[in-house]
């Protein structure tokens, strides 16, 4: 199974399911130069976010921890802490922030 990223071109595949562990992501370069940080959970499902700290400027949101509040899964920026929900991009500790989302799914591999 690969995981694919929804962008301008169409989908774009990042890479194996089975590369990434549950609370960890990485980071993927975009056709348009831009970052996503690409994570799974523990039941399999990938999301992605950009990669930009709103608040440093700083690619480093793939970094982050990853946990869960409120029942909903959040990145929590390695630098100010910061917390990004992972569904909806929105910063949980400033409602005025959020950070894009990319559709994500997983595909066979032929």
């Amino acid at each position: 199974m690969t995981v694919e990223l929804r962008v301008a071109e169409g989908w774009l595949t990042v890479c194996e399911l089975s590369s990434l562990v549950p609370g960890r992501g990485v980071a993927a370069l975009l056709p348009d130069g831009s970052q996503a940080a690409v994570f799974v959970d523990r039941a399999g499902r990938p999301y992605a976010i950009g990669n930009q700290d709103p608040f440093t400027g700083a690619h480093v949101l793939s970094r982050g921890l990853v946990g869960w509040s409120a029942g909903r899964p959040f990145v929590a920026s390695p630098l100010l802490k910061q917390r990004f929900d992972l569904e909806s991009g929105r910063c949980l500790d400033d409602e005025e922030v959020a950070v894009r989302t990319y559709p994500v799914r997983t595909a066979a591999t032929s």
